[in-house]
């Protein structure tokens, strides 16, 4: 209104008010034809106070509000606009945000966090896959206790995870060789200190002589596959990884109470029916470069001699192994045959067959069943 009154008292041209108002020469002159007829009224805008012509009917509203109290109560506007839309309502979900705050049915206090220093991503895919196992209520009650773990690729935010009772070796062996299958090897890995992923304890007098670092069973794994592992010093370093849960425990908490599942059998058979794949499909992002830092497995490498428990043990004066009270016969013909007293590798399969290694070849073995009470009398 000043500018146009300025316009009026003929102290700026009309192209003159169109360049100090930011549009153009001929919206201006319009304005300033409804201002010279109609004065200060005429720079309302003609649609105030009329419906909008995409305006939802309150009919639709109502039903949209009744539907998320019956089905959708806490989910997220975005999350709910996306499960109403599946429905048959679509809704965008800063219309419904703003139905929810207006009827009381959704508030959200942030929390405020300490000030962390922001890292740039990585820059290809495979470079650094963070990995880390969520404790949460994760079927509300339903079930019972487990963890889901997670890696999460720092380049492009793809997210792979399975449910498990605990955070536990094999099921980080079992998440990284899934992972493997279905992308390659990546280069490293971002965990935590804990005792599944690295060890503090004193190497071993063979570790010594081979000057080798005392590994984790994991950290084994990871050493035949050529993978780093680079370990954080808070959870707050793992950023990628920790935020990543959070849309775990929103999302995928409120699917499995909309299919009632309380199993980690079928959790993981729905992570593996689709979920991660929608996940992926809505928050994954291109890398920087289009180089990928995994790297294929080698042909005939097989992923059970590498994602496994080995454990060296000394050969008996009658050729016999033991190993977690089980004893195992090697047999004359053995090749190689290793000698009394020489060592040999005792390795335990995901799959809880057990296999001897020497120098790196598998040899055959018996194993004898133990004689009836002589673990009682082992015991005592």
């Amino acid at each position: 209104m000043k500018v146009l009154e300025e316009v009026k008292e003929q102290r700026l041209s009309v192209a003159e008010a169109a360049t100090v108002l930011g549009i153009s020469y001929r919206q201006a002159h319009r304005i300033w034809g409804r201002y010279r007829e109609e004065g200060d009224s005429g720079l309302v805008h003609r649609g105030r106070g009329k419906t909008p012509n995409n305006a939802v009917s309150e009919e639709l509203k109502q039903q949209i509000l009744r539907r998320y109290e019956e089905r959708y109560a806490g989910f997220g506007p975005t999350l709910a606009a996306e499960k109403l839309s599946e429905e048959g309502m679509r809704v965008d979900h800063n219309t419904l945000w703003r139905w929810l705050r207006e009827a009381g049915l959704w508030t959200r206090q942030r929390a405020r966090y300490p000030y962390r220093q922001w890292r740039e991503r990585r820059m290809h895919f495979g470079e650094l896959v963070q990995l880390d196992g969520s404790h949460h209520d994760w079927f509300e009650e339903r079930g019972e206790d487990c963890c889901l773990m997670n890696m999460v690729d720092d380049a492009t935010s793809i997210t792979l995870s399975l449910m498990a009772k605990e955070e536990t070796t094999e099921a980080a062996m079992r998440l990284l060789w899934a992972w493997i299958k279905g992308y390659g090897i990546p280069a490293s890995i971002y965990c935590d200190r804990k005792n599944v992923y690295v060890t503090e304890r004193e190497p071993t007098p063979q570790e010594q002589l081979a000057g080798q670092d005392p590994l984790t069973a994991f950290g084994l794994a990871c050493q035949k596959l050529g993978v780093e592992i680079i370990t954080a010093n808070s959870p707050q370093a793992k950023g990628r990884v920790e935020r990543n849960h959070g849309v775990y425990q929103d999302r995928f908490v409120k699917e499995l109470r909309l299919k009632g599942i309380r199993s980690i059998e079928d959790a993981n058979a729905l992570l593996e029916g689709g979920f991660i794949d929608s996940l992926n499909r809505r928050f994954a992002k291109p890398a920087a470069s289009t180089a990928d830092c995994h790297v294929p497995i080698v042909n005939g490498t097989d992923l059970r001699t590498v994602f496994c428990f080995e454990v060296q043990r000394t050969v008996g004066r009658d050729w016999v192994v033991q190993s977690d009270c089980r004893r195992f016969q090697i047999p004359r013909d053995a090749r190689p045959l290793p000698r009394p007293g020489s060592k040999v590798t005792v390795a335990r399969w995901l799959d809880g067959s057990i296999h001897l290694l020497v120098k790196g070849k598998e040899i055959h073995y018996e194993e004898i069943e133990p004689v009836a009470g002589r673990e009682e009398v082992l015991a005592s």
